[in-house]
């Protein structure tokens, strides 16, 4: 082997250099900055192009990766952009906030060598960042307007990649949403150390150069009936997210000091944003025990966006064992960092207190064979113990928010609280108000950021080809 043919015996995988722990908690920068100094080319020259891109396969959206990958190396940095961006039309946000610990770099066929995969994430981050800050901006020459019109109702990842996807092919777009800006949970969801509201910022510039309307701050149902929707355009994406906080329904879940997750990440975004918000979703954390319950990207976010809050002490409470738990490793690494106790194997029964929250009662678990090859967890009869708390953040999950409009206008909702969609002779993303397609969470239940991008993609696609049929048939 030369080092020549091999670049990865010669460049060790290596992230942009982070801010250290004492800094970073005091504020909510970004952790990484960008590579420099050729660094990027250096880590992209690490693929070994295997012939079967794994790493592609382990991307939902199915990227490019080992063909932009040899741009980069070929400091062709704005034609790695617009390769990203074939696929994926936010890639600077997947580079921030997917899990590529799960997905393409897990499946890098380095990952398994000691080499350590190759930096995919941190280089798609970059790439769209540079090739941005260049002047680069993607697909601007769009196709000629056609006339038709489409409504999209949520400007989450997947009514973001949604109208994209239409306005680059001569569809006229529109998007409401009931926040006072665009991302849905990629801003008001997502703490900015993950990912900076700037970037946000300026994706909906690029949007709205490419002709994207935005009408932030209407609440469809409330501000404007859905069937002005049906009425005024060809077709609407709802992708409407998932909004609704599982309910573990632990007694003493109704003291003060007890919050859930998400509206406590969001008041705290709008905090940092400057909008108001309320004592009552963003509790004074400064000096105070706070205990987390659960084990996902969102408990992860709750305890270190507690720590730069000033909590004393934030514990993070998980049923299940470290190798289970559903969040990003990443950010494990990063919250363990930073301060934060983690308590594994431990089920919460009760949250107890006088008015106000004083103490939580866990009992230890025991792993058990589960269906699908996940380990269950199971309380062991006589573990009980308390554990001091001032605050508790209930960080359980959350479940699709339908509107309370979809069956007064023939759009079918699952038990689950999801909308259905394609089957039954329907297209991809269709759901049975053939006007109405859908994706993103209020499909999938919570999941990826990455998906909902999919979705909002395929979305497209199939409003597309309804539209060109219309048309040929008329």
């Amino acid at each position: 082997m030369s080092e020549k043919t091999f670049p990865f015996l010669k460049f060790h995988r290596a992230l942009p250099q982070a801010v250290p722990v004492p800094v970073r908690v005091l504020g909510y920068g970004e952790i990484h900055g960008g590579f420099v100094n050729g660094d990027a080319g250096d880590q992209a020259a690490r693929c070994i192009d295997c012939g079967n891109p794994y790493c592609s396969w382990g991307c939902p959206l199915g990227n490019r990766i080992p063909q932009w990958l040899q741009l980069v190396r070929d400091d062709r940095i704005e034609d790695a952009a617009n390769l990203m961006h074939e696929t994926n039309p936010l890639p600077e946000i997947c580079g921030r906030v997917c899990p590529q610990d799960r997905l393409c770099e897990g499946a890098c066929t380095l990952e398994d060598t000691g080499f350590g995969a190759v930096t995919i994430g941190s280089i798609e981050r970059w790439v769209t960042d540079e090739a941005l800050r260049r002047g680069w901006r993607p697909g601007l020459h769009t196709q000629e307007r056609s006339g038709r019109r489409v409504a999209i109702v949520g400007a989450g990842p997947a009514g973001l990649a949604a109208a994209d996807r239409l306005i680059r092919a001569g569809v006229a777009v529109e998007v409401f949403d009931r926040y006072e800006e665009i991302g849905g949970l990629l801003t008001f969801g997502i703490p900015a150390f993950k990912l900076e509201k700037s970037v946000v910022r300026t994706r909906r510039g690029v949007l709205e150069e490419l002709g994207v309307v935005f009408r932030l701050g209407v609440e469809i149902g409330r501000d404007l009936p859905f069937g002005a929707l049906l009425d005024g355009y060809d077709a609407v994406f709802l992708a409407t997210g998932a909004y609704t906080s599982v309910d573990a329904q632990l007694p003493g879940a109704n003291l003060d000091g007890v919050h859930s997750a998400l509206p406590f990440l969001v008041a705290n975004t709008r905090r940092l944003l400057g909008t108001a918000t309320t004592a009552q979703d963003l509790p004074d954390l400064a000096g105070r025990r706070v205990v987390v319950l659960g084990g996902g990207d969102t408990a992860m976010d709750c305890v270190r966006s507690a720590i730069r809050l000033g909590a004393q002490r934030v514990s993070c409470v998980y049923r299940r064992d470290e190798a289970n738990m559903p969040g990003s490793r990443r950010e494990v690494k990063y919250a363990r960092e930073e301060g934060v106790e983690f308590v594994f194997q431990r089920q919460p029964l009760a949250i107890l207190g006088e008015g106000r929250v004083e103490r939580v009662r866990v009992a230890q678990t025991e792993l058990v064979a589960g269906a699908g090859g996940r380990a269950q967890s199971r309380a062991v009869a006589g573990s009980e113990l308390d554990m001091a708390a001032d605050v508790v953040i209930q960080a359980f999950g959350f479940l699709a928010s339908p509107p309370d409009w979809c069956a007064e206008h023939g759009i079918a909702v699952g038990a689950d609280g999801r909308l259905i969609v394609g089957g039954a002779g329907r297209a991809r993303q269709q759901t049975t108000n053939p006007k109405v397609f859908a994706g993103g969470d209020t499909v999938r239940g919570a999941d990826l950021v990455v998906r909902a991008v999919l979705d909002g993609r395929e979305a497209a696609a199939a409003i597309l080809a309804q539209l060109q049929a219309v048309t040929a048939s008329t």
